[in-house]
């Protein structure tokens, strides 16, 4: 029988926690501006993370690659702070990725207001 809430998934949900708060505290640079971990998978193995981070600075892409490219430069310094604050044998390594189903969430609803819309004439 299979379990329903796996190891990985419980480690991931963890590593989520922390994390939001590491880069809430710890992480000083500017360009981060505001970053919200939106998910995180972790291998099988354990051995590597992607974590999902949705950055509220508008809709500067441009700012937010260089907020992506500032996180994956600290990732060993937040992967170091994570070994310290959870008690694993292995901390996965992390790799930053940008979730945008914000705004596609936003956009999607916008057109289905705007199907609305034109039936209600």
């Amino acid at each position: 029988m299979a379990q329903e809430y796996s190891r990985t998934q419980r480690v991931a949900d963890q590593v989520q926690r922390e994390l939001a708060m590491l880069i809430q505290q710890e992480v000083k640079d500017p360009r981060v501006g505001m970053a919200t971990v939106s998910a995180v998978e972790i291998s099988k193995d354990m051995g590597h993370a992607k974590v999902y981070v949705t950055i509220l600075n508008g809709d500067d892409a441009e700012a937010t690659q260089t907020a992506i490219k500032v996180l994956n430069n600290a990732a060993s310094f937040l992967r170091g702070q994570l070994g310290r604050r959870m008690q694993l044998r292995t901390v996965p390594s992390l790799r930053f990725h940008y979730d945008d189903s914000l705004k596609r969430g936003n956009h999607l609803s916008s057109l289905i207001d705007q199907a609305r819309a034109k039936d209600s004439f």
